[in-house]
């Protein structure tokens, strides 16, 4: 199980290592580094990696202030994937990803670390 370990504007702690940049938190790690198509749109493209990890949930951190949206388009295809999509500002996003993962086995978060 990966832990988020603490999340402020701008950084996020897991596992002991802070990342300055967005990133995608599997059971298997974080990759760092993330980046969108259009920054504060999340597409199903963007997804390709948190995909792969076959998650039940996917929690999406939309931001310090919630400025990233996630488009229906996206929303609907995560549901044909039968992909859980929780997206809230991502300070809760934290907590719901930590929280969840007593309950399922696959949970995924994509966290945007800044606005």
């Amino acid at each position: 199980m990966t832990q988020i370990d603490a999340y402020d504007f701008g950084r996020i702690s897991v596992g002991g290592t802070t990342y300055v940049t967005d990133v995608i938190v599997t059971p298997d790690g974080v990759r760092d580094g993330w980046r969108r198509r259009q920054g504060h749109q999340l597409h199903i493209e963007d997804l390709n990696s948190v995909l792969a990890s076959s998650p039940e949930v996917l929690v999406v951190g939309t931001g310090c202030y919630g400025r990233m949206t996630v488009p229906e388009e996206t929303r609907c295809y995560l549901k044909s994937k039968e992909v859980q999509l929780i997206a809230i500002p991502t300070s809760q996003a934290v907590d719901e990803f930590n929280r969840l993962q007593r309950d399922y086995a696959a949970v995924v978060a994509a966290l945007h670390v800044t606005c």
